[in-house]
């Protein structure tokens, strides 16, 4: 396929792609803002980093079903999608396949290109107050230099009044026998039957940095307290790893390891789930931010390849 030819089929399917010579990215603007793919291409060989969205995801713009999306304006599940704040009742628009409005709206909403360079882009999702109370701007920078991915979320309060918020990333990577994760955390939320927290216990062994855990001997969906916001994951089969870096306040670190599953999460995010209705608990570090009318919290994350291990 020709550069043009290329581009063309890019258009009809709602891409944009940057690239650096190493790395490529394709992202997805009406999927959520989502990224497709972020793969090497090198002496005739394809690495995906990301878990890559297949034709069909991209068509019917399933955010969910993408290599990673932003979480916007906080992550995970809010219970029931209603909570309480500042003396207003908030309620999510909740049915029954989606019980606790997960993940709040960047994912379902497209996005726009704000700028759109070789080896770099910015996104922006703009949300007009609704069952949500607050107005505010998202946006996305996502860049490649080296080979190495970086994306930096930003949230913008646009209301006159304090927006409570969260934000981080849901990336999706490839998920083999010998896929292997090292993270030093400090603690975790068990959860109930709808993977809302209950108590916070001590880690398991496999949390320790030096040995980690075999992805595909866990069984998790889980909110973990205490992260370095440093991550490494390794494919010692394929010889390479991935260092993930993340920047303050991405202090919680959210695994989910599906058995038998082809890709597995590990999402760099500012808050616990359900931080909303648990911010008044004792003891409880829940990340929930308050933004001020007008102000913005920000955060990078980097995804630092290698193929030598």
């Amino acid at each position: 396929m020709t550069k043009n030819s290329a581009a063309v089929a890019e258009q009809h399917q709602g891409l944009i792609s940057i690239s650096d010579g190493i790395a490529t990215v394709e992202i997805a603007p009406a999927a959520g803002g989502a990224l497709a793919s972020y793969r090497w291409r090198q002496n005739g060989s394809v690495v995906d980093w990301l878990r890559p969205a297949d034709p069909a995801a991209i068509g019917r713009r399933d955010a969910g079903a993408m290599a990673c999306f932003p979480l916007v304006p906080y992550s995970n599940r809010i219970r029931g999608g209603r909570f309480a704040f500042a003396g207003r009742t908030v309620e999510l628009p909740t049915n029954s396949d989606d019980p606790h409005y997960e993940h709040g709206h960047g994912w379902r909403r497209s996005w726009t290109v704000v700028r759109h360079e070789a080896s770099s882009t910015v996104l922006s999702y703009r949300h007009a107050a609704d069952s949500w109370p607050w107005s505010y701007e998202a946006r996305q920078a996502i860049s490649l230099i080296d080979g190495g991915l970086a994306i930096a979320l930003s949230l913008r309060n646009l209301s006159d009044t304090p927006m409570p918020a969260g934000f981080g990333l849901h990336p999706y990577f490839p998920s083999t026998p010998w896929t292997h994760v090292q993270a030093r955390v400090s603690g975790m939320w068990e959860t109930d039957a709808e993977i809302l927290p209950t108590i916070h216990i001590p880690p398991p062994p496999g949390a320790n940095p030096t040995t980690g855990f075999d992805v595909s001997e866990t069984d998790f969906d889980t909110v973990f307290t205490g992260w370095s916001r440093r991550a490494r994951i390794s494919w010692p089969e394929h010889g390479r790893q991935l260092d993930i870096e993340a920047e303050a306040p991405l202090d919680f670190l959210v695994l989910y390891t599906p058995p038998g599953e082809p890709f597995f999460c590990a999402e760099p995010v500012s808050n616990i789930t359900d931080a909303f209705n648990r911010r008044a608990d004792t003891g409880i570090e829940t990340g929930c931010i308050v933004l001020a009318p007008g102000h913005m919290r920000s955060a990078s994350v980097r995804f630092t390849p290698s193929r030598e291990i």
